[in-house]
């Protein structure tokens, strides 16, 4: 977070503003705007990223993700090192799950 997300942030919005400026103002191509989308929704990403905040889910990787319904559950409670985050935790039971390949 910091420097890096700042110039995405600039970045983003600059090539948002350049997309927006060559919208044919009759008739956009579903092109330009998916990549108008896509450079807002970069930009949205940085700008949120600087908050700095980890989140509902206190995750860096998914800090906006699911939070895992069994965390804090009494009747089985999630290992320890594990967070509220549904998707690591999934990938983390899914891993403890797997059987070894027969090769």
């Amino acid at each position: 977070m910091g420097y890096a997300d700042l110039r995405e942030l600039r970045t983003a919005l600059s090539t948002a503003q350049d997309i927006a400026f060559n919208l044919d103002p009759a008739a956009p191509s579903a092109e330009q705007t998916a990549e108008l989308v896509d450079a807002l929704r970069r930009a949205l990403g940085s700008a949120t990223a600087l908050t700095g905040e980890q989140g509902s889910t206190g995750c860096p990787e998914h800090p906006r993700g699911a939070v895992d319904p069994l965390h804090g559950d009494k009747d089985d409670p999630l290992p320890p090192g594990w967070g509220k985050c549904l998707l690591c935790n999934d990938r983390r039971r899914r891993a403890g799950t797997q059987r070894p390949s027969r090769r």
